[in-house]
């Protein structure tokens, strides 16, 4: 074998020190913060929800590929559950579906649509409605929207189960096999797991739907469904430059820590290309649909009627 060879597998493993180092830094935050519960109470709490989003970040970027290239080390580094709520195999699964950008945003064909097709919205009570119509502003989404996302996963998932799926089977199997870790480590540090699951796990999900709220929008040209969020560092980093996600999207392959030189390279072409669906960071978010809705709850475009009813 040719010595430049061998040396290839080494030389990419030291060329993702970032991601390395954000895996570290990830686990430690995570411990230290559950560590300090004891000390200083609920505040506790505050870094130990970033640290569980920074997570969730982490396996996005693992399952695009990173920083190896063997997919079961690049899940070993993120297998722990420490979201407790959903299962890294359906997310990878779902995510990497999602990224068929000629069905994205649409309601059926993209697993993170946040959209209804009509014909669903029309079998809707009025106390789903308002709660849907909530969720499309900033403040419902951080508020209700992670209890919305789960039921629903968890209703879809449930059913698959049921029906057979082997492959949804083996992936609780395998989240439930982790769990089994990680509840008797929480226990261990003392912190009660049902206030983990509330103030960590649970604004884990909201801090990643910051990100999620404004990533797509429904449009007939696929590349304008996807967004350039101009964050700071803290949502830069804690996104892993996710922000950017239009770039993402393009290279969903290209490493984290390589999106800002690129998106800087090709600024122009990437918000022409996209419609200009650019948002000047996140407290424009907040600003413009904290109690706003930014999109319409059913499709405006695609799947209006239902999949039963689709020629």
């Amino acid at each position: 074998m040719h010595r430049g060879a061998s040396r290839a597998p080494v030389r990419r493993l030291l060329a993702e020190w970032p991601t390395w180092i954000a895996l570290a830094g990830c686990y430690a935050a995570l411990a230290a913060s559950m560590a300090a519960y004891g000390i200083i109470g609920l505040a506790a709490f505050v870094p130990m929800a970033v640290a569980v989003a920074f997570h969730s970040s982490l396996q996005h970027e693992v399952l695009h590929g990173h920083p190896t290239r063997n997919a079961a080390v690049n899940e070993a580094l993120v297998w722990l559950p420490v979201g407790l709520y959903i299962p890294y195999r359906r997310f990878r699964d779902q995510h990497l579906c999602h990224h068929h950008d000629i069905r994205l945003t649409d309601p059926y064909d993209d697993p993170e649509s946040f959209y209804m097709a009509e014909g669903d919205y029309a079998r809707l009570g009025p106390v789903m409605r308002a709660l849907l119509a909530f969720n499309a502003t900033f403040a419902g989404r951080m508020l209700i929207g992670p209890a919305l996302a789960l039921a629903g996963f968890w209703r879809s998932e449930l059913r698959l189960a049921l029906a057979g799926d082997r492959e949804v089977r083996n992936a609780w199997a395998h989240h439930a096999a982790g769990l089994a870790v990680v509840v008797p480590a929480i226990w261990a540090t003392g912190v009660p797991l049902w206030l983990y699951m509330l103030f960590a796990a649970y604004p884990g999900v909201s801090l990643i739907m910051v990100r999620s709220f404004i990533e797509h929008r429904a449009n007939q040209d696929p590349k304008r469904r996807t967004a350039v969020v101009e964050a700071g560092r803290f949502f830069g980093l804690l996104f892993l430059n996710n922000n950017l996600h239009r770039v993402h999207h393009e290279s969903p392959g290209a490493a984290w820590y390589r999106l800002p030189g690129m998106y800087a390279a090709e600024r122009a072409r990437y918000l022409a290309e996209n419609g200009g669906y650019l948002v000047h960071g996140y407290r424009e978010v907040v600003r413009r649909w904290l109690l706003q809705p930014r999109e319409p709850v059913v499709h405006p475009l695609n799947r209006r009627i239902g999949p039963e009813r689709q020629g």
